[in-house]
């Protein structure tokens, strides 16, 4: 095993984790079937997954019933290779050597899910490509 290539690990960052953090996770997760280390954390996680977010990925066959809002820690940014914010601003550390990408995206909160289907689909797009960047055998 010590001959396989160091797996990339990416960390999703929003101020809640309750959100675009968490489906950006599960749909990498997803997709990379195991080539890429998922997390996702907040600046100010809330107490529960927005349920119009849980709705919008149920309609993907993701569960994210399971699931619950992480706090943002400089462990978890130190140990990602990537790092991606969705609206936390200041509050995400800055540490030299990672790779930041900040993905302006709507805040699903308060939305239903009509209006949290676009910003999913997004998501999915982008991270899609992300992914087709840091597993290019990826198919």
């Amino acid at each position: 095993m010590s001959d396989e290539p160091q797996v990339p690990e990416v960390l999703f960052v929003c101020v809640h984790n309750a959100g675009r953090s968490q489906m950006a996770a599960a749909l990498l997760d997803h997709h990379a079937a195991g080539r890429v280390r998922v997390r996702s954390a907040g600046s100010a996680p809330a107490d529960t997954i927005n349920t119009a977010v849980v709705d919008a990925m149920a309609e993907l066959g993701l569960d994210l019933t399971g699931e619950h809002p992480k706090p943002l820690t400089g462990d978890t940014v130190k140990a990602a290779d990537v790092v991606i914010t969705m609206g936390c601003g200041d509050a995400c550390p800055v540490f030299p050597g990672k790779r930041y990408l900040d993905w302006q995206l709507p805040d699903p909160a308060g939305r239903p899910v009509a209006e949290v289907r676009p910003i999913r689909d997004e998501i999915d797009r982008r991270v899609r490509a992300l992914l087709a960047e840091l597993a290019p055998d990826a198919s």
